[in-house]
């Protein structure tokens, strides 16, 4: 069966990292992005000079009308989804509670959160046996945040993170008999430009000393794990979170 994966936030970071690897693992592979079509652009083009296929799709994840294009274009330029990877997400500068406002909240959970329901629905929708459709599997991208709180920074990121680790557990369980797998990768400190985001870009150089590891992690690293969880070879497994956070 033909593979077909669409990577939400697929053009910097984890999400690059993933699409690249997942090409040479032999899926077609859909590189969404929102504003950055230039980042998007080069992961394509990295892919395709390796010999592989890929197309860069602009969307919001967090808009309906968004994600129901985006994966409309992919069944018509790529085939059927036969995976996700919910990797799209957004952060914003470190503060406490008490300095947030109603639209920051609204941003980051539209967008981490509400994103993810939408995604995950069409691929449902594409996937499920219920609807004739051969299975596949979803990856969530979480964040060793939603264990720990992120006090003093972005909590409300951390609070987005944990509603993506329930989400994953709870449609595991919903779509387990209808050939589909959802799992999530909660990654650690990894060196990926979204600390710039946060308002610290020297963020994992920081805080590197205090991992078991003794490092931050590369986003290749967890790709790795993105791509094992998509693959046959964790066919068994689902409703799992796996951390690649280097012992946090």
């Amino acid at each position: 069966m033909d593979r077909v994966v669409v990577i939400t936030g697929g053009g910097r970071g984890i999400g690059a990292a993933t699409a690249r690897l997942a090409a040479r693992r032999g899926y077609r592979v859909c590189v969404n992005y929102h504003r950055d079509a230039g980042a998007a652009e080069r992961v394509v083009e990295a892919i395709t000079d390796d010999g592989g296929t890929a197309i860069a799709v602009p969307a919001d994840v967090g808009r309906a009308e968004d994600v129901e294009r985006l994966f409309a274009t992919v069944d018509t330029e790529l085939g059927g989804v036969t995976a996700l990877v919910n990797n799209a997400g957004v952060l914003e500068r470190q503060c406490r509670l008490d300095e947030m406002d109603e639209h920051r909240l609204l941003r980051v959970l539209q967008t981490n959160v509400v994103g993810c329901f939408l995604t995950a629905r069409q691929a449902v929708l594409r996937m499920s046996t219920r609807y004739g459709g051969a299975g596949g599997a979803i990856v969530n991208v979480s964040s060793a945040a939603a264990r720990i709180g992120s006090p003093g920074e972005y909590i409300d990121y951390a609070a987005s993170k944990g509603a993506v680790d329930t989400l994953t557990r709870g449609l595991a369980l919903e779509v387990a008999a209808e050939g589909i797998r959802v799992n999530a990768v909660r990654p650690g400190f990894i060196d990926t430009e979204i600390h710039a985001s946060g308002g610290e870009p020297g963020r994992v150089a920081r805080l590197a000393g205090q991992l078991p590891l003794g490092r931050g992690g590369r986003p290749e690293e967890v790709a790795e794990a993105v791509v094992w969880l998509l693959s046959e070879a964790a066919s068994y497994t689902t409703g799992t979170i796996l951390d690649v956070a280097g012992g946090r």
